[in-house]
């Protein structure tokens, strides 16, 4: 892929789609057999797609929690670069659980054929963990300075969603602009080469491009301005048939961590470095830039919501959709009718307790 070819402003998701094929091909190599069983009813298996990114899901995966709760079952995690990849694995029935950014979620439930899968949880909400930076040397110090110039972001993710509110915002259009879809090593790169003026990616790579760029914007400003996005996970409807149990397991396990994040913040600094490779002290202050919600914030009425009452996280994901078919990134929004029917909520708040 080269980062100094712009791509067009309107991808549809088929294209998408499709870009990721490759990407997701080599993460799940090895990994067919575990989909011949999971699908077939054998043993017990359950394929987690997770992000090197600071989340309660590197505390559950480096504490082996999922592991010690369900002790029956062959727990696989699958490492992804974006939410594309992730939407194309489901596709392919390669994935049961997955972290995913509202955004992408967004794109999967639209359409006729929407991905079989729902929302059963919030890892995170997006804070200063995902922004906007301009090369120093650009000279370049508020988005509408951006007009002409070159802007990398993972392509169908949060912050790909959030560079197009911003840029909605400081009355730039898509075509103002030259968009290149990298995922975040290659920008890291790309950024290096001095190919790219801008980049709307999150951590680490934010951090890196923070050393020698300057931040125009951020997901928590975003945000805070009506338009949230949000680390999501997501379960197939195939799971969701086969094994409930299991996924109240993993849900009361990612809330603990989410309780580990605030009575343990020694230890899961810790967890979250060794799962990075990075320092203690990076692991911090990563860690201090995302938003993490409490269990019991979670399964609110101002996220996701209890079993029959969906929460603000229904307004959130229906908004985004309608955005992204307004910036032709999708054919059309669906109706919050059939976001709801992306929802699984059954079994909340009890089995976060």
């Amino acid at each position: 892929m080269s980062p100094a070819s712009p791509v067009s402003p309107g991808p549809s998701r088929r294209l998408l789609l499709a870009g990721a094929l490759a990407t997701v091909s080599a993460a799940l190599t090895g990994c067919s057999s575990d989909s011949e069983a999971a699908s077939s009813g054998g043993a017990k298996q359950l394929r987690i797609g997770y992000f090197a990114f600071p989340s309660g899901d590197l505390i559950v995966k480096q504490r082996k929690l999922l592991e010690k709760a369900l002790p029956d079952h062959k727990i696989s995690w699958i490492k992804f670069d974006s939410g594309a990849s992730v939407n194309q694995a489901f596709l392919g029935k390669s994935l049961d659980i997955a972290a995913l950014g509202s955004s992408p979620f967004a794109r999967g439930v639209s359409g006729s054929s929407p991905i079989p899968y729902k929302v059963a949880f919030i890892l995170d909400v997006a804070g200063e963990n995902e922004a906007l930076i301009a090369r120093k040397s650009t000279g370049i110090t508020d988005v509408a300075g951006l007009k002409g110039k070159t802007i990398a972001t993972p392509f169908a993710s949060t912050s790909h969603y959030s560079l197009l509110a911003a840029l909605t915002a400081a009355g730039l259009k898509i075509s103002d602009v030259k968009l290149v879809d990298l995922q975040p090593q290659p920008i890291l790169a790309a950024w290096q080469r001095g190919d790219i003026d801008a980049a709307y990616v999150w951590l680490p790579t934010l951090d890196e491009l923070r050393k020698t760029g300057t931040q125009l914007t951020s997901s928590k400003e975003i945000g805070a301005a009506g338009k949230p996005t949000l680390d999501l996970a997501v379960v197939s409807d195939e799971l969701i048939s086969r094994d409930p149990q299991a996924i109240d397991t993993w849900r009361s396990v990612e809330a603990e961590a989410l309780r580990l994040l605030k009575s343990d913040p020694d230890g899961t600094v810790k967890d979250v470095a060794t799962e990075l490779g990075i320092s203690t002290a990076d692991a911090k202050a990563q860690l201090a830039q995302g938003v993490f919600l409490t269990p019991e914030e979670v399964a609110s009425a101002d996220w996701l919501g209890t079993d029959g009452s969906p929460g603000k996280l229904l307004t959130y994901v229906t908004d985004t959709a309608t955005f992204l078919a307004g910036q032709k990134q999708i054919d059309a929004a669906p109706t919050e009718a059939a976001v709801r029917k992306a929802f699984y909520l059954k079994g909340l708040p009890d089995v976060l307790k």
